[in-house]
């Protein structure tokens, strides 16, 4: 029973409308004229686009099945392009005399393709890397090469992580050591006499300007890193005393990630510029200003600023920039440094879309037919039975009837729970009674778009009528910021978008936790608890599959093994002459594989059911041949994805 009536007039411009694609999707998808997703790829020097429903099946046909993590090559190089060239354009029309080189926080995602992309992409930039652990630093040093761009060190160091960084610097690259802690510039003094090298330094500075948005917390006073006003002129003044400070280069801090409020950042910007300054004042050589991150991008479609939203975009954030560091400067004398970004989110967060295929579906909706009730049935049943009635009759009810009859069927239900509570109603005619409520609720929710009414209504109508959708993917694996900060990534079908939806549904995952779900989604202009979607019509032999998109920031890192689920299957797409290439097919991990990571042998796992299977055979349970065909199955279950397989 669908609860909203079909329209033969909804249009791709309506599914475009409903899922804000054009919004969240920044020119790189769209809807086709056959109803389907598509990405702009590039083709030589043409922009051309591909449908994701042709992509999965290609993959399928090569043999790789759903869920499966799609990466565009093409949309990471053009945000290093949007980045850059903002900073560029935004630089000669301020005339500027400080240049931006910015740098990629491998943290952010730290897949071997994506380094190996934006190194190679990024050199015409000189666009460099950010590393925040010594793992970091060496694959950094591996891939960056270009004498001009720079090498970022944050976190904690030890002896072993400086001793790289000034050995990369002896061999002509451009590393910064960046002071964390008061305590690590000892180490850091003392390594680099020991190598004869002076060492390229930063120093993270605590802002006490306020930010905004959900990671606030990792800038300003209550940064857990950084140094506050005080410490920062004692690093100075031992500098000073060690006939050092010309080694001191740049002047960093981090507003946090995410930052949905360009006025935010600009008030950053000019306090940590007035610090600069002062450095630059204090005898220090400077040189660079390091802003962190913060450059946000907007998951929920919104213009505004909220946590998953932004109210600028890239070219006003580097204008801004400018700008402000232009004004401080001027009026302090100091000359323009140079500046960096770790704009990491904003430049990777659309490489990766996540398709996903709906295995099941649990309907909150009674079973066809009329409910037949004995003359013995309890009071409350039959008066739910009543108030079914009323939709037989003919003539029109009045919106204030609707209503009514809304609120009675609630009651009347509750009620009857109760009843069954205390033992006063049987079992199965509280069932009775659930089928004749759904039936009520379906036909109320159908009956409003004709009588009128508030928003109200509907929306607790739709958290009454909402379906769970069964998704075959893990949250905890692919997407663990929905799970550990609510964060909202865009939702929607990647085919059927010439069809008008009609449910409501809540996305559950295929772990056995009540977490595993998605249950807030941006659609319609605002947030909301359920998504529209079409009838996934299981068991016609056809998939209905889903995208989840921007979810190239942190998420493939991030993810953990919950109910021992593993990485998905993975494919990088990219298109020449007119043709779809596959580059770069990855399996997800095996079973084997998992229970690995958890100490478990799967070899030793194999012998011990064997036993298992032996002794059934010995007590005559089942037999040899039996335990042979038992065999194979274990075995090629440990072989086989964690996910659901067809």
């Amino acid at each position: 029973m669908e609860r909203r009536s079909k329209s033969t007039s909804w249009s791709i411009e309506d599914s475009a409308e409903l899922y804000g694609i054009r919004e969240w999707g920044h020119t790189y998808f769209d809807i086709s004229a056959k109803g389907e997703v598509v990405v702009n790829l590039k083709d030589g020097k043409k922009t051309k686009p591909v449908s994701l429903a042709q992509i999965v099946k290609g993959a399928r046909d090569r043999g790789t099945q759903l869920p499966l993590l799609i990466r565009f090559g093409d949309l990471l190089r053009w945000r290093i392009d949007e980045l850059n060239e903002g900073f560029h354009n935004a630089i000669r029309e301020g005339k500027y005399q400080g240049a931006y080189r910015g740098v990629y926080p491998i943290k952010v995602n730290q897949q071997q393709e994506v380094i190996d992309e934006i190194t190679r992409y990024g050199r015409k930039y000189h666009y460099g890397l950010e590393a925040g652990s010594k793992p970091e630093l060496i694959a950094a040093l591996a891939y960056m090469h270009d004498p001009e761009a720079y090498i970022v060190c944050n976190g904690y160091k030890d002896e072993e992580f400086i001793d790289l960084a000034l050995n990369a610097q002896k061999m002509g690259i451009q590393v910064i050591l960046v002071l964390e802690m008061p305590s690590e510039l000892e180490l850091i003094l003392d390594r680099s006499k020991k190598m004869g090298v002076r060492p390229t330094l930063g120093v993270r500075f605590r802002l006490s300007t306020e930010s905004a948005g959900y990671w606030s917390g990792s800038g300003g006073d209550a940064s857990v890193f950084g140094l506050n006003i005080s410490q920062l002129m004692r690093v100075v003044d031992h500098l000073r005393d060690q006939g050092m400070l010309d080694c001191l280069r740049m002047l960093h801090y981090h507003q946090g990630s995410q930052i949905p409020n360009i006025r935010a950042i600009r008030q950053a910007v000019t306090e940590a510029t007035r610090v600069y300054c002062g450095l630059v004042q204090e005898g220090a050589r400077m040189g660079i200003l390091d802003l962190g991150g913060g450059l946000a991008i907007s998951y929920d479609g919104f213009k505004g600023a909220t946590s998953a939203s932004s109210n600028y975009g890239t070219k006003e954030y580097c204008a801004d920039v400018i700008e402000a560091i232009s004004e401080v400067t001027a009026e302090a004398g100091v000359p323009h440094p140079d500046i960096i970004t770790e704009s990491g989110r904003a430049v990777v967060a659309y490489y990766s879309v996540l398709v996903i295929n709906i295995l099941d579906v649990n309907r909150f909706e009674p079973a066809q037919g009329k409910v037949e009730l004995g003359k013995d049935a309890p009071p409350l049943l039959l008066n739910l039975a009543e108030l079914q009635e009323e939709r037989r009759k003919d003539g029109k009810l009045s919106r204030e009837r609707v209503q009514e009859i809304y609120n009675d069927a609630v009651y009347y239900r509750d009620k009857l729970r109760t009843e069954f509570n205390y033992g006063k109603v049987c079992l199965r005619d509280r069932s009775k009674g659930e089928e004749v409520y759904w039936d009520i609720m379906n036909w109320i929710s159908t009956k409003l778009e004709s009588v009128g009414h508030d928003g109200s209504q509907m929306e607790r109508l739709s958290s009454v009528l909402t379906d769970y959708y069964y998704g075959n993917f893990s949250v905890f694996q692919s997407l663990p910021d929905l799970w550990a900060i609510d964060q909202i990534f865009p939702v929607m079908p990647i085919h059927r978008l010439k069809e008008k939806p009609t449910r409501n549904a809540v996305l559950s995952d295929i772990t056995c936790d009540s977490d595993g779900k998605i249950a807030r989604f941006a659609h319609s202009n605002a947030i909301c608890d359920s998504l529209p979607l079409h009838d996934p019509e299981i068991g016609s032999g056809e998939d209905y599959m889903l995208g989840i998109f921007l979810v190239g920031a942190y998420q493939e890192t991030l993810g953990d093994l919950h109910n021992l689920l593993g990485d998905t299957n993975v494919v990088s797409v990219s298109i020449e002459n007119g043709k779809l290439k596959y580059r770069r097919e990855q399996e997800g991990d095996s079973v084997a594989e998992v229970l690995s990571y958890c100490e478990y042998n799967p070899k030793e796992l194999a012998d011990r059911f064997r036993v298992l299977a032996e002794s059934a055979v010995v007590s005559k349970r089942i037999t040899p041949s039996e335990r042979k065909e038992i065999m194979g199955a274990y075995e090629a279950g440990l072989r086989g994805y964690t996910y659901f397989e067809t």
